[in-house]
Parts: C-alpha cells; sequence; structure tokens
C-alpha cells in the first residue's frame, strides 16, 4: 500500500499493517479455505471459532411473521434441523413453508423452509409437514407455542413474536428445558429482561445442562463490525471521541413498511384481482407470462396473495389476547390490526428505539468497549431524547422520528470500573442517533469519529475507513476469474483516503452466523460456550433502548444507573421489580 509522506508523518505505518494483515489475511485464508474445502457457507465457523455439529439441533420456530421468515431463510441445515413452527396466522406459516415472493429481495430473504431445506427433497407444503409439525392454537384455544413446547422432539426454540410476548414465550420455554434464541429486545421491560436473564442462569434442559439463551442483537455476528472492531483495536482511528448513527426510512401515510394491508381489504383484494388477471392474460401493462418458471412465480405469487387476504378475523385476534381500542382522533383501531401492526403501539411494541436505535446503539457500544484495554462492556452515563409524530396522523402511538444524544465513558473517565470512580469528568464520547420516517436519504449505518481517521459502516454491507484526506488506496476482497477470492488493490481519487474493508461479497448481516453458534453452544456445553449476546449484553442493549422511550417521553435527559444493568440488582429504570431467581424456578 502507498502512502503519502503526510499519512506517514500521522502514523499511517500503523493503518498500513492493520490493514494490510491481522484480520484481513485472516480473512483472505478463510474463504479461501472454506472454497477449497466446499463448505462455503461455514466462513462464520471458520471467524468466530466454531465448528460444525455432528447433529442438528431440532428446532421449534416460535413466531414466523417477516422477521420469523428471515431467520428461517438465514438457517443452515448442517447446524439447524426445523421439527415445528408454531403461528396463529395462516399467512405467516404459508411463507414459512413458501417464501416471500412479494419481490426478488423479499423471496432472497424469504425463501421459505422448502428451498432452505431443498435437499430433503419436499415437493410441498404437504410432504414438508411430514417433518415439519405446525401448531396454530386452533385446537386448544392456546396461542399455539404452548404445544409445542411440549413437543418432546423440541430441543430448542427461535422465538420472532411480537415485542411484548417476547418474556412470556421465552420464560415457557425455558421452564420446559428449552434452549432460546429470541428476537431483540430481550423483553417489553427492564424487569422482564432481569427475570429472564435469572431464569436463564438457574434452570436447565433435559440433559441436565444450562440453558442456552441468546438474544438476536446480529451485529454481534457480523464480520463485517467484527473487522471493523479488530481496526479500532489496533489503533487505526485514535481514540474515538464521537460517533454519529441514524437509520432513516421514507415511510409516509399509505406507504408504511409497519402498517401492512389488514385481510380482506379493498387493497389485497384490488391487488389479488391484478395478479390474476395477469394469468389470465388480461392485464393491461403486463403481459401473460409463458416461460415455465414465470408462469410458477405468479402461481406462487397468487397463492401467498390469497392466504394474506383469507387471513384470521379479528373475533381469532381477541381470541389470542389482542386488542381494540379508541385511539385519540376519533380512529377506532380493532384488534386484528394490533396484531398484525403490532410495533405501531406501545402495549405491544417499543417504536423506533426498540426495533431500529438498539441494534445501532448496541454497535456504538461495541466500537466503544473496543478501545478499551480491560474489554468491559461500556454502558452510557446519560440520555437526552426528543420526538414525535409530525407525518403521521393519529393511527399509531409510535413516534415517526426521534433524536437521542448519549454521554459514554471514554478511556480515562473512571479511576477504575469497579467502583465508578470519577477520574477525568471531560473524558466523554458522545453517541448521537436519529431515526426518522419521511425521508429515507443516507439509509443506515454508523459513523465512528477518531482521532487519526473515520470508519464509516453503510446498510450493514459496507465499511470505509477513512485515513485522513489524502488519496489512499481502496483495499477488498472479491472473487477472482477463477471463482476463487483475490485482494484486489487498486489506487482510488477525488476524495479522502478510503479502506474498504475485508469482506466477502454479499455480506452476511450475521443472523446465520448468530444461528450456528447458538447450536454450537448448546451441542458442547460448557460455561465459556455462551452465545456473543448473551443476558447479561443483551440486557445492556434493552436499558440502552426502553430509558431512551423515558427520555423522549418526558423530553429531557435521563442518567443512567448502573444497578439498571446488573442482572443481580431489582433496580429499573421504570421502577418495575423483577421477581427472584427463586420465585422463577
Amino acid at each position: 500500500m502507498n502512502l503519502s509522506p503526510e499519512e506517514k508523518k500521522i502514523g499511517r505505518e500503523n493503518f498500513q499493517e492493520a490493514v494490510g494483515t491481522t484480520r484481513r489475511d485472516f480473512l483472505k485464508g478463510s474463504i479461501a479455505a472454506t472454497v477449497a474445502a466446499g463448505t462455503a457457507g461455514a466462513l462464520g465457523g471458520y471467524y468466530f471459532g466454531y465448528k460444525k455439529i455432528d447433529e442438528p439441533l431440532r428446532v421449534g420456530v416460535i413466531g414466523t411473521g417477516d422477521e420469523g421468515n428471515v431467520l428461517i431463510g438465514a438457517l443452515n441445515p448442517d447446524y439447524i434441523d426445523v421439527v415445528a413452527i408454531a403461528d396463529i396466522r395462516p399467512y405467516s406459516v404459508h411463507r414459512a413453508f413458501y417464501g416471500d415472493w412479494y419481490s426478488p429481495g423479499a423471496h432472497a430473504a424469504r425463501p421459505g423452509l422448502l428451498q432452505v431445506y431443498k435437499r430433503e427433497g419436499w415437493a410441498d407444503r404437504t410432504a414438508a409437514e411430514k417433518h415439519v409439525k405446525v401448531y396454530s392454537g386452533d385446537k386448544s384455544g392456546s396461542n399455539g407455542y404452548e404445544e409445542l413446547l411440549d413437543d418432546p422432539n423440541v430441543e430448542a426454540v427461535i422465538i420472532a413474536v411480537p415485542l411484548h410476548m417476547h418474556y412470556p414465550v421465552a420464560m415457557a420455554a425455558m421452564r420446559k428445558g428449552k434452549h432460546v434464541l429470541s428476537e431483540k429486545l430481550m423483553a417489553h421491560d427492564v424487569a422482564q429482561c432481569k427475570e429472564l436473564a435469572r431464569a436463564a442462569a438457574n434452570l436447565r434442559d433435559a440433559d441436565d445442562n444450562p440453558i442456552v439463551y441468546g438474544v438476536g442483537h446480529q451485529r454481534h455476528y457480523s464480520i463485517l463490525y467484527d473487522n471493523a472492531v479488530d481496526q479500532i483495536k489496533q489503533g487505526l482511528l485514535g481514540d474515538i471521541h464521537h460517533i454519529r448513527a441514524q437509520w432513516h426510512r421514507a415511510n409516509m401515510p399509505g406507504h408504511d413498511s409497519w402498517q401492512p394491508p389488514l385481510p380482506g381489504g379493498k387493497k389485497l383484494k384490488g391487488e389479488l384481482a391484478s395478479w390474476k388477471s395477469v394469468l389470465a392474460g388480461k392485464h393491461p401493462k403486463v403481459p401473460r407470462p409463458t416461460l415455465p418458471n414465470d408462469i410458477a412465480e405468479w402461481e406462487a405469487k397468487i397463492a401467498q396473495k390469497e392466504a394474506q387476504f383469507n387471513d384470521i378475523s379479528n373475533q381469532l385476534a381477541e381470541k389470542y389476547g389482542y386488542q381494540s381500542a379508541s385511539i385519540a382522533g376519533g380512529y377506532e383501531r380493532p384488534a386484528l390490526e394490533e396484531l398484525i401492526r403490532w410495533r405501531l403501539w406501545d402495549r405491544t411494541g417499543g417504536g423506533l428505539m426498540a426495533e431500529l436505535g438498539s441494534h445501532q446503539l448496541d454497535a456504538a457500544s461495541i466500537f466503544i468497549t473496543a478501545q478499551r484495554p480491560d474489554g468491559h462492556k461500556v454502558k452510557p452515563l446519560s440520555v437526552v431524547g426528543v420526538g414525535g409524530r409530525s407525518i403521521f396522523p393519529h393511527d399509531r402511538d409510535c413516534d415517526d422520528h426521534v433524536y437521542c444524544s448519549f454521554e459514554f465513558p471514554g478511556n480515562g473517565y473512571y479511576a477504575d470500573e469497579t467502583s465508578h470512580k470519577i477520574a477525568d469528568p471531560n473524558k466523554k464520547i458522545v453517541v448521537t442517533y436519529s431515526s426518522i420516517n419521511g425521508n429515507g436519504f443516507g439509509g443506515w449505518g454508523e459513523t465512528v469519529f477518531g482521532t487519526q481517521g473515520t470508519l464509516i459502516l453503510e446498510r450493514e454491507q459496507d465499511a470505509l475507513l477513512f485515513a485522513g484526506s489524502k488519496i489512499g488506496t481502496k483495499v477488498e476482497v472479491k472473487a477472482g476469474k477463477d471463482g476463487k477470492p483475490t485482494l484486489d488493490t487498486y489506487e482510488t481519487g477525488g476524495g479522502a483516503a478510503v479502506a474498504q474493508a475485508a469482506t466477502a461479497e454479499n455480506v452476511s448481516r450475521g443472523y446465520r452466523e448468530e444461528i450456528e453458534h447458538w447450536a454450537w453452544c448448546i451441542r458442547n456445553p460448557a460455561p465459556e460456550h455462551q452465545p456473543r449476546c448473551k443476558p447479561e449484553v443483551a440486557l445492556a442493549d434493552a436499558v440502552i433502548a426502553l430509558t431512551s422511550n423515558i427520555a423522549i417521553a418526558k423530553g429531557g435527559r435521563v442518567d443512567f444507573e448502573h444497578e439498571w444493568f446488573d442482572v443481580a440488582s431489582d433496580a429499573t429504570p421504570d421502577g418495575s421489580k423483577p421477581a427472584s431467581a427463586a420465585d422463577l424456578a
């Protein structure tokens, strides 16, 4: 790598060493090794240090909506054998088997069980159900997941239900001796989070092994983010003093990804009629498909739309605990809407900070922790938050704009981590966060500002390291002409010095690696074999997000208390009290 004299003067020898060796060479070698071994899907194992397991983990998936189907799409059959699914919505169960055909991108993320387990030769859902039991709750009056938890063939569960259901489902699973991987947040309030952590520490599976409980903050398993952490540890950025993060979306009234159409409505009825007219050759703009693959795709799209249109009635939603309500401004919300649009309501969701901000504040704490010599996970000192609903009408509880500023302790702030005695109150790192609707400019990502460089992570796909403001070298790993990975280096110009983190094309967001490692920990029980986002880590992420909501609601500042992050302490930011470990046994 060519370095300018100016770069060398400010210590860019370290830049050359860290980018040219260590993680980059390791990653390059790992890709080559997996290609040579014919195990290209096992890169996470090479990178994070886990191995293939002898017997796939027998798993039940509880909740097969949007996120549940993303997790199904990330499954590696060498690690996970799905033997059961549970969901009260027939539409979600349909997608669990057949995937999401709304768009090529949707199908890539949610290919369905038939595609994931293609080597099993399942021709259709009927064939798949000879192996995968479906628990819908319609026979016993339960939510379905209780029946799944009573299935002795299920060793562990993946939970992707609405946020307010994380606690009851995870707690019931652990009490039945099932290992748990739950979507984030850990729970709906901090007291529930602490109860789950205490239960996981004391309950055991059918073989008398400790419960392995992980939470789905998948950036802990992103090779992109871990490589960025290594660059921070190598000193490429100098001292971090500011992080700017955002998640901006172009959602507008009538076009909101958190407000999907309700079953039986005019919108779905019109879409279904339009799609059927394509196959009939009567659509005014879309020609009738003639190739077998195109016909099959349109048939799959129509079958999915029919399943969505004919989904459960409002009375069934009430049966399973969802509620109708009168909303300010005269809006009457049916129970079915609370089920399908659960992210919009305080009773069932946690708003932008829970759904989006929690991921990025998790990333910020990972980056700040990376520069600490003691490796202790850094917790914030304070948050100032504001937010509001400036675009959407009174058809929701959650804000459509939130802005938060956090203070984190930097190196030298504390005299020691144990007593939390302050040595220098000026040694703070400020993290700013915004999540808005109405304009998606900039998408989502984090920018880490250091005294010697800037690291930009965009959409969990790209990492750019800016070393000063001079022309530098862009480095990336990509496929060569022979299909094998090669390390390409070429000069870039017209801007700051850029070095792209060494990652393969189509960077994994970490879902696959997260699930693989969880299964490996269960198959290799030992105190040191824990998910990277174990209960103590997930609790900290939940405290940050939920306390931010408190600050936004009051429109001011909240100082974090150390006891909130302590599983053993009963202190919580909202005053709720967790049950003791003995009461949870």
